[in-house]
């Protein structure tokens, strides 16, 4: 039996492509998950290789969507190996099918693809590092944007100038202290503070 398997990464992206790419393959039976393939924490992955019997095959649309890192996703099917269940995939440019487990071709594309893609990540991490990087050293912030209150940073601002510690500030704005710390220019020497 065929069973496949779809994921992206957020609840925000969309499974169409490999579900519509999934059922022109014929599949019926599929699983699913909306989370990172970092985490551990697939109920989707879980239900389909719990559903996965001897003879069976995992069928996903690229290698990538088992796991997120190469040893991941060759412990996860060697483990399938042991239980005489295949992978295939579906749009990877080298055609993974360990369903024939005597096929050393099939075993080679699932190191080499593993490993280009751990190696696309790792560049895409380099590249944010270093765009985040350029972004800081031009004074630009860059992360998640503000939620901290205008008004109440205002507020601690004046009383930081004049004069009151930190543990007043927090109490009286409700800002933690570290947020207090992120967002307020350091004080000019000679202040006095807590």
């Amino acid at each position: 039996m065929d069973i496949g398997y779809a994921r992206v990464s957020t609840a925000k992206q969309d499974l169409s492509r490999q579900l519509d790419a999934l059922a022109a393959a014929g599949i019926t039976k599929v699983f699913a998950d909306k989370r990172s393939g970092a985490t551990r924490d697939r109920p989707g992955l879980h239900a389909a290789l719990d559903h996965a019997r001897t003879g069976d095959v995992i069928v996903v649309h690229t290698l990538d969507r088992l796991g997120r890192t190469v040893r991941d996703t060759l412990n996860l099917m060697h483990e399938l190996k042991e239980r005489g269940v295949g992978v295939r995939t579906l749009a990877d440019p080298l055609r993974i099918d360990t369903s024939d487990p005597e096929s050393p071709m099939a075993q080679l594309a699932v190191v080499m693809l593993a490993l280009f893609a751990e190696m696309e990540r790792t560049y895409a991490a380099e590249r944010a590092a270093h765009a985040r990087a350029v972004a800081t050293a031009n004074g630009r912030r860059t992360g998640r944007p503000s939620v901290v209150d205008a008004a109440k940073l205002e507020h601690a601002l004046m009383l930081r100038d004049k004069g009151a510690p930190m543990r007043e500030i927090v109490t009286k704005t409700g800002l933690a202290r570290t947020t207090l710390y992120r967002h307020l220019p350091p004080r000019s020497p000679g202040t006095r503070g807590g």
